[in-house]
């Protein structure tokens, strides 16, 4: 497969993924989150969202639209994506499927979780990004978002 051919494809993958993600939001639409932002103290809770590679093309090129970089780790050891105030996310509209999906103990919504619609979409996600790569895997937030040298993230941020 060339370069050409391969980036057609995580493309695609792309798009598909933008329904998931929409797909997710749909589901869990009956619930909502306090907006507390504890699930985001990273540091704190020792959880963080797992991303698979559609997912961080998503915010990156969420944030390239906004001619933002990748921002740096936080000294209070929470998601780098939140704002200033520490309780809002400040890329909400691409936010990962874990962040879109409520794991926290503190949702408000039916008793009924959509656990079935749920591993639905995470196999249709699964499937999506090891057709492009067989070896594709999901990473920790905090991977992704140190995986950028200094010099990628000015860059990202010019472009």
């Amino acid at each position: 497969m060339t370069v050409a051919e391969d980036e057609l494809e995580w493309r695609r993958a792309v798009t598909e993924t933008r329904a998931v993600m929409r797909k997710a939001s749909e589901t869990w639409a009956r619930h909502s989150c306090p907006a507390s932002g504890e699930c985001c103290q990273l540091s704190v809770t020792k959880r963080q969202p797992y991303l698979w590679p559609s997912e961080w093309r998503v915010l990156l090129e969420h944030l390239q639209r906004e001619k933002r970089a990748v921002p740096p780790a936080r000294e209070d050891g929470a998601c780098p994506f939140l704002d200033a105030s520490g309780k809002r996310c400040s890329v909400y509209e691409a936010r990962p499927f874990g962040c879109r999906t409520f794991f926290c103990g503190r949702i408000i919504g039916p008793s009924k979780i959509p656990a079935d619609e749920t591993n639905a979409l995470l196999e249709r996600l699964t499937a999506l990004n090891v057709a492009v790569d067989e070896r594709a895997e999901p990473r920790a937030m905090l991977d992704w978002c140190n995986s950028l040298s200094l010099g990628e993230r000015v860059s990202r941020s010019e472009g």
